[in-house]
């Protein structure tokens, strides 16, 4: 398996997926990388990241399920990096179509989507802004 650095480094957005099956033994361990959120998957698999409890406010203010659920989906893209699959985060969707059409209750939170699967190719690294843009030391930085 790859280094979970090496994972982070190279994890992309991945848009085309080949007309494969994912292994149930390695999706499986992508799905075990979220620690248990609810999943539900079709093929070659799409997960649907759900929050169950969403009523909890953190003391800074950022509502809980929603950091939940982007830490267990970002072990999801490095698990599935790891294991040669590629991922994309998706915001872009329908929640009221989604619940309709995999039968989510109204108390149930759909948060975001997630194709996974064998990549068609793998995208070129996308450039980055500098740690000098990105990092303030000491109190913020213009």
């Amino acid at each position: 398996l790859m280094d979970v650095f090496e994972a982070i480094r190279q994890r992309r957005s991945i848009r085309s997926y080949e007309d494969r099956e994912v292994e149930e033994e390695k999706l499986m361990q992508v799905l075990q990388a979220a620690r248990g959120q609810q999943f539900v998957a079709e093929a070659p698999v799409v997960i649907v990241a759900c929050a169950v409890e969403h009523e909890h406010v953190m003391p800074c203010g950022h509502p809980s399920h929603l950091i939940d659920v982007a830490i267990a989906t970002d072990h999801i893209t490095l698990a599935a990096r790891a294991l040669g699959l590629g991922t994309c985060w998706i915001g872009a969707f329908d929640r009221r179509m989604v619940r309709d059409v995999l039968g989510i209750p109204d108390s149930v939170e759909v948060v975001e989507l997630m194709p996974l699967g064998y990549p068609t190719d793998w995208p070129a690294p996308r450039s980055r802004k500098g740690l000098d843009e990105a990092v303030c030391y000491d109190g913020w930085q213009d």
